[in-house]
């Protein structure tokens, strides 16, 4: 246990890595104001809009303290100002760990605050007054994520409709309601982009979203990335991905099944424009890149659009082909028992 101001450094330099009692922990370096407030206002600037963000020790003790070592993840569903980030990020600068975060923030200061400290304490470790006081910064990367929001769903519903049958849902209001969500959804907005319009799929570059803007009604255009989406959705493990004279190529494990033995399989995926890259032009590429070779033994080929890579297997070949676009629609609406 931490006695008096001594806190778990002390303890670490003093050779006992034992983990604190968290509530024993006192001391001016768990001080909100001073190591939260007023830090975050040195690397923000004076324009800070988050309130009352924990001392930047206090994060770094409990992570710690957890038994997160050198190589642990950390994921922290309501990051706030990045406090966590910025602590696992000084604490790998410390001992040269490789710890890593994963953080979650629904809350508009996501641009303002979080992504820009976190920049910035990679770009150096001091700061003053929104300025970097030295150049000791880290060798260090993160990857940012912007998901769909319900609201984002509903402003790129696209209804398909009569005049005719919008007055009569206008007429009767309690029906209205029963059909808007037993019938609408399923129906009438089915090539909407958030439910999947699959004739996009053709050019899987270019899918776009409207996204709010943050202003009330106004939305912005945005490509979605479904290349990543579909990993994600898969559960794929990437391995490597690339784009080679057109195509995008990603190789990575996935789960066997639904079986919790820890069998993996190798999966290939290939994304293309269709109009660009035709079946021809696919199948020179898919042969010339070898993967119809014993050698790459990939137990599932995804590919978006028709094509005819069946046609190149050989009698020992067990791979499959599959549409991506079934196996989008599959996994993001299938049921599934909880």
């Amino acid at each position: 246990l931490c006695t008096d101001n001594m806190t778990i450094y002390q303890l670490i330099e003093a050779g006992d890595r034992t983990p604190a009692l968290f509530s024993n922990w006192i001391g001016p370096r768990y001080n909100a104001g001073t190591l939260g407030a007023n830090l975050l206002r040195d690397i923000i600037g004076q324009q800070n809009p988050f309130s009352y963000p924990k001392s930047i020790h206090t994060v770094g003790d409990a992570i710690f303290s957890a038994g997160l070592d050198e190589g642990a993840i950390c994921l922290d569903y309501f990051a706030g100002s990045g406090t966590t980030a910025h602590a696992m990020i000084n604490l790998n600068r410390e001992d040269g760990g490789s710890r890593k975060y994963i953080l979650v923030e629904m809350g508009e200061y996501f641009d303002t605050v979080m992504k820009p400290r976190i920049q910035k304490v990679i770009y150096s470790k001091d700061w003053k007054e929104g300025k970097p006081v030295s150049r000791e910064g880290s060798s260090h990367l993160f990857k940012y994520l912007r998901l769909e929001s319900y609201e984002d769903t509903l402003n790129n519903l696209e209804v398909e409709r009569t005049e005719a049958q919008q007055q009569l849902l206008d007429q009767h209001e309690g029906f209205r309601e029963d059909y808007l969500l037993r019938y609408m959804l399923e129906v009438e907005s089915r090539g909407s982009a958030s439910l999947l319009n699959l004739d996009r799929f053709a050019d899987p570059f270019n899918y776009k979203l409207k996204i709010s803007t943050g202003s009330v009604g106004e939305t912005r255009e945005v490509n979605v990335d479904l290349v990543e989406t579909f990993n994600y959705l898969l559960g794929l493990k990437v391995k490597h991905q690339d784009s080679i004279r057109g195509f995008k190529v990603v190789t990575g494990t996935v789960r066997k099944g639904n079986s919790q033995s820890g069998i993996e399989e190798k999966v290939l995926v290939i994304w293309r424009n269709v109009k660009e890259k035709s079946n021809e032009a696919l199948d020179e590429f898919f042969q010339k890149q070898g993967y119809n070779s014993r050698d790459m033994e990939f137990a599932s080929i995804y590919v978006n659009g028709d094509n005819n890579l069946e046609n190149l297997k050989v009698d020992t070949d067990t791979w499959k082909v599959r549409l991506i676009e079934e196996e989008f629609m599959r996994l993001m609406w299938e049921d599934t028992e909880v």
